[in-house]
């Protein structure tokens, strides 16, 4: 039976690190990882009451989700963030997904939980950049097959991007599937910032980072707008 690990990277996630593992309602038993960057809010002692696997890792999704991959013991790889909820057999949906001829990666539909009709128009903008570009964002819980991830040498070791990039390297070696059940992610950014300043910001560090503007500069600046 195919075996499927579910990597979580959290940095002070105490109030949402329960809902979202409570939801991992899979088919068959799964592989749950929680890889803390340093939390200061209970994070960590709270995953130490937990039957999974809870690791330390050097702050940063890309440092974190390749700790967690490393231990992974999953022929599948499911990178989840933290305040995104997975749908109900997720596992086989990935598992289909991947299944599918030149399909290397995946990742699942956005919705938001938030009723904002603006919301459902970047719903609307994501999906269709995803299914037409083969460009879902991390917030989509990317999957894939363990071997091909080390094939890639994981995430790569930058402070910002990550997961675009990662993307678009795979999207160069084959299909990215996107899933039509979506997962459901948290609107707290949006609901920080508003819809459009966080579309603005998001998309000017896209911009940025395509334009060839270090990693790290563009952490720099993404943190001073949020």
């Amino acid at each position: 039976m195919t075996s499927v690990s579910v990597i979580i990277p959290v940095v002070n996630e105490v109030k949402t690190i329960a809902q979202t593992l409570a939801q991992l309602n899979s088919d068959r038993p799964i592989e749950i990882i929680v890889v803390d960057g340093g939390s200061q809010d209970g994070t960590w002692e709270y995953l130490q009451t937990l039957d999974l696997k809870a690791i330390s890792a050097p702050k940063g999704r890309a440092h974190q989700m390749n700790a967690g991959a490393a231990i992974a013991s999953g022929d599948i790889l499911v990178f989840l963030h933290a305040d995104t909820r997975l749908p109900a057999g997720f596992d086989s949906l990935a598992i289909q997904a991947l299944a599918q001829p030149g399909t290397l990666a995946g990742a699942f539909t956005l919705a938001i939980d938030d009723p904002s009709w603006l919301l459902r128009w970047i719903e609307k903008g994501v999906n269709a950049r995803s299914r037409l570009l083969q460009l879902p964002y991390g917030d989509q819980a990317l999957f894939l097959k363990a071997a091909v991830f080390e094939q890639l040498g994981g995430f790569p070791q930058q402070a910002f991007m990550e997961d675009f990039e990662f993307i678009r390297r795979l999207r160069r070696q084959g299909h990215i599937a996107i899933v039509p059940t979506p997962v459901l992610t948290s609107a707290r950014r949006w609901q920080a910032l508003g819809v459009w300043k966080t579309t603005i910001v998001n998309q000017g560090a896209i911009a940025a980072y395509l334009g060839g503007v270090q990693p790290e500069r563009i952490a720099q600046w993404y943190r001073r707008q949020r």
